[in-house]
């Protein structure tokens, strides 16, 4: 299921959830079901991803040790987990509203079916990757409110944006694995140049006006909108930082820079929620 991916992805869902306005306190109940239904649903791209990519994987070291590449699971074993997987979490989503349940089976099939064969193709596929990685937080504040309104789209613009230099940094680091199987995954075709890093640059500086719009709309309070702040300028510093050392270790302080980002940006926005009020 690639867990730590799988367990990244459903806790934006789940503070998205919570942030919707029309939730106060803690249903322990209702978020302890859309983290099982969003990890199935997760785990089960993620299987399908693997059997997809079984040779691609056994040919690189950072992969080489998923259970299909390395054989303790076959390919068909790995398709039928990820249909009960995927059946099971879909349906468990139809418990919120039928809107999340759609949208939860749509960010599945984009992410195995589309993007994932894309990856050989174009690095386009960073973009069409990005929609699927960003879905489960409009999918988390539909499950609340059954409505794509501004909140939910500012939540997924968040987690979009951030996906660029993050994942930019993770195929800067990767690009020898990445290039022997033949992924096309960063903007340049010469590989990790200064106009990926300035690529990360532009996408790091444009997430910083997407961080005032939590305060703007009256999700959260104003606390929240300075450490947003805070995170996003130390972005910036980490990708400006590339473009000058144009190296493996500043690709890597990125990499681990937006692993930081995601839980500082996402649980100031949860303690800062306007009409929070704790059980």
């Amino acid at each position: 299921m690639k867990f730590t991916l799988s367990f990244t992805v459903v806790f934006t869902c789940v503070i998205c959830y919570q942030l919707a306005p029309n939730i106060i306190g803690f249903n322990w109940a209702s978020i302890l079901l859309l983290t099982f239904a969003g990890l199935c649903i997760t785990g089960s791209a993620n299987a399908i991803n693997q059997a997809v990519e079984k040779n691609t994987d056994a040919r690189m070291k950072r992969t080489a040790n998923r259970p299909v590449a390395a054989g303790r699971l076959t390919q068909k074993q790995a398709y039928i987990f990820a249909a009960v997987t995927g059946v099971v979490g879909v349906g468990l989503m139809l418990y919120f509203n039928i809107a999340a349940a759609l949208l939860s089976a749509f960010s599945l099939f984009l992410y195995a079916f589309i993007y994932t064969p894309l990856k050989k193709i174009n690095s386009i596929a960073v973009l069409v990757g990005a929609f699927p990685g960003a879905i489960p937080c409009l999918i988390g504040w539909i499950a609340a409110t059954n409505e794509f309104s501004a909140g939910g789209w500012i939540l997924l613009a968040i987690q979009f944006i951030w996906q660029f230099p993050h994942f930019w940094a993770i195929a800067w680091v990767a690009h020898a694995d990445y290039t022997k199987v033949g992924f096309k995954l960063l903007p340049s075709k010469e590989g990790p140049t200064r106009f990926t890093a300035i690529q990360s640059i532009m996408y790091a500086v444009l997430m910083i006006p997407i961080g005032f719009l939590p305060h703007y709309f009256h999700l959260t309070g104003e606390w929240s909108m300075w450490v947003v702040l805070v995170a996003n300028l130390f972005m910036v510093v980490q990708c400006v930082r590339l473009y000058q050392d144009m190296g493996v270790k500043a690709a890597r302080r990125v990499m681990f820079s937006s692993y930081i980002y995601l839980p500082v940006v996402y649980l100031s926005l949860l303690a800062d929620k306007l009409n929070f009020a704790p059980l």
